[in-house]
């Protein structure tokens, strides 16, 4: 996570309006001087969640539900701390300052001032397809395709015009510079304008801002590919970009399920037919980060709607092993060869559309008669490879049941005994460690994932649950905690606590002054948490720090035993302590209401 400014983010913790934040996603009545809703963290009939007017926090009398904006993105929206800081910077038009550091290069323009520059050129390129002459040839080619003008509208199609001094003048105008438009993928180096002659489709983030472009060719004389996409830039990454996730993340996060297609216009005319928990790659395959955003969304279920070409097929086979692998339950719509969602809803409409999904296979089903198609089962050779190739297959997936019950099914799907693929499973669990991709090789600490884990449990859970923090209050001293920026930040919080200061997120981001402390925290908060699961899961962490603690203690004694450096005396006196020690072992203490 950058270092920002303490200066910047105490203006942005001073301009965030908390009802202007929360009233998109919460239906907020007025009541008296606090404002009442709904709860979106638990079903409930009557309002309990409560606003007070001025304050800079929401609470929920149901569910305990506590926080402040960060809080409630990150919860609600299932945003990353710095995605939500960003947005509400953005939102409230404060610049956010980096900490400046010697071994840093130059800066090139601000995230905002891309977005400005590419949100003008969205403006833009919509006037150019409606209201030019060159226009209008583009507009009879969206119609013949059976786009009409209220779905361009919606979506902001346009039309980058063939004469490029045209939209340059434009941008001009808006007084936005060469080096920002060639920033955001608008210009190439040599000042040529990028998607020139083409149709522009926007591509947003997930909160709808426009961070570049899919451009499709209308005239076989235009230069280049079918599509050309914005090149990578610092707004856009197209391994992990999501065509279509700023319609469709709000009922992708209620419903904890995904629809995937291959192409824009696929995941547009789905959308736009009402489907709108459809998502789609950008520029690339479908591949694991693309993925990692749908599972942080928590989704439970994947559609996967490829066209029904054998490339269509390959690609649901990856695709759907991606998430599988990951727990995630993948169906596979049953798509005609030579048909896409777009043609299927164009001649058949929403309702046929739905009985295709109602149709779905599921993966394992699907992927036995993919490869039934390629290998003849009917030869015990045949057979035999096709049963290995896919028990491999589920091996490689990274929950010991799902693999189980998953070569069961298998057994059945393929009239294999079951005994022959569950006696090849390995009798001693496996252990699955993930790291995030990284430039340099780093190793996996558990100390650090322990204290992490403990200080997002404290951190997010809190405000919400105080027991919490008196559980950790009554256990835990700084000692405990190995790494001192988790030390630092733990004692931060418990500071800010004790003494009635603000510890929401913001202002505990504000407090950190050193560097690793707020790189810390930003790990901690990568993570989301199971609110259900909080106090036990807290109880549990606490355990192991202790424990830990215990450990390191009775090592540190036998260390120097063993030393050679010691008395007979002091041999003794250590070996006494050591068996002392052994027989306390440490025990979560949980005081009860009547303070016992």
């Amino acid at each position: 996570m950058p270092s920002f400014s303490r200066e910047s983010l105490e203006l942005l913790r001073s301009r965030i309006d908390l009802v202007e934040v929360l009233s998109p996603h919460v239906k907020l009545q007025k009541s008296g001087a606090s404002y009442k809703a709904l709860c979106p963290f638990h079903e409930e009939k009557s309002p309990s969640f409560v606003i007070q007017r001025g304050d800079s926090h929401y609470h929920c009398f149901g569910c305990g539900a506590h926080g402040d904006a960060i809080q409630f993105m990150m919860t609600h929206l299932r945003m990353s701390f710095l995605e939500a800081v960003e947005t509400l910077a953005e939102k409230f038009h404060v610049q956010l300052l980096e900490e400046t550091s010697p071994d840093r290069g130059p800066k090139g323009p601000s995230k905002t001032l891309l977005k400005d520059a590419l949100e003008k050129a969205c403006q833009f390129y919509q006037f150019s397809l409606l209201h030019t002459l060159e226009g209008h040839n583009a507009l009879d080619y969206l119609y013949n395709r059976g786009i009409d003008l209220d779905f361009i509208r919606t979506f902001q199609i346009g039309l980058a015009p063939k004469q490029p001094m045209l939209f340059l003048k434009a941008m001009r105008e808006y007084k936005i510079t060469d080096a920002v438009l060639e920033e955001a993928g608008l210009f190439t180096a040599n000042k040529r304008e990028f998607f020139s002659d083409r149709i522009t489709i926007p591509i947003r983030d997930p909160l709808g801002a426009v961070i570049g472009f899919s451009a499709r060719k209308f005239k076989t004389d235009t230069f280049g590919g079918k599509y050309i996409n914005t090149p990578e830039t610092p707004l856009f990454k197209k391994s992990k970009v999501l065509f279509g996730l700023s319609y469709s993340r709000k009922r992708i996060a209620k419903e904890k399920k995904a629809l995937i297609v291959e192409g824009q216009i696929d995941a547009l005319r789905l959308i736009y037919s009402g489907f709108n928990w459809t998502v789609a790659g950008q520029g690339t395959a479908f591949g694991e980060e693309h993925a990692k955003e749908l599972i942080q969304l928590g989704v439970h279920q994947v559609f996967l709607a490829l066209d029904g070409d054998t490339a269509g097929q390959e690609a649901a086979v990856k695709i759907g092993h991606i998430f599988q692998k990951d727990g995630i339950d993948v169906l596979v719509v049953p798509l005609p060869e030579k048909c896409d969602p777009d043609l299927t809803l164009q001649e058949k409409g929403p309702d046929e559309w739905q009985k295709l999904l109602d149709s779905s296979l599921d993966y394992l089903t699907f992927l036995v008669g993919h490869l039934s198609k390629s290998i003849n089962v009917q030869s015990p050779a045949g057979k035999n490879e096709l049963v290995q190739i896919i028990a491999k297959r589920i091996r490689e997936w990274d929950h010991p049941l799902m693999v189980h019950e998953s070569l069961r099914k298998l057994a059945r799907l393929t009239q294999t005994p079951e005994s022959i693929l569950t006696t090849s499973e390995t009798s001693a669990p496996q252990i699955f460690i993930k790291k995030q991709a990284s430039v340099t090789f780093t190793e996996i600490d558990p100390d650090r994932i322990l204290e992490a884990d403990l200080l997002r449990w404290l951190i997010l859970m809190g405000p919400s649950l105080p027991q919490l923090v008196q559980i950790a209050e009554g256990n835990l001293k700084p000692e405990h905690f190995r790494h001192p920026a988790g030390r630092g930040l733990y004692e931060k919080y418990i500071a800010n606590v004790k003494e009635g200061k603000p510890s929401d997120l913001l202002s505990l981001a504000i407090d950190l002054e050193q560097a690793d402390q707020q790189i810390f925290m930003a790990e901690v908060l990568q993570k989301k948490v199971n609110r259900e699961k909080a106090y036990d899961c807290f109880i549990e962490t606490v355990q192991k720090i202790l424990e830990r603690h215990w450990m390191q203690q009775r090592e540190e004694i036998k260390v120097k035993i063993y030393s050679g450096k010691c008395t007979e005396e002091e041999v003794l006196d250590l070996a006494r302590q050591f068996d002392l020690i052994k027989k306390e072992r440490p025990q979560v203490v949980v005081k009860k209401d009547d303070g016992t």
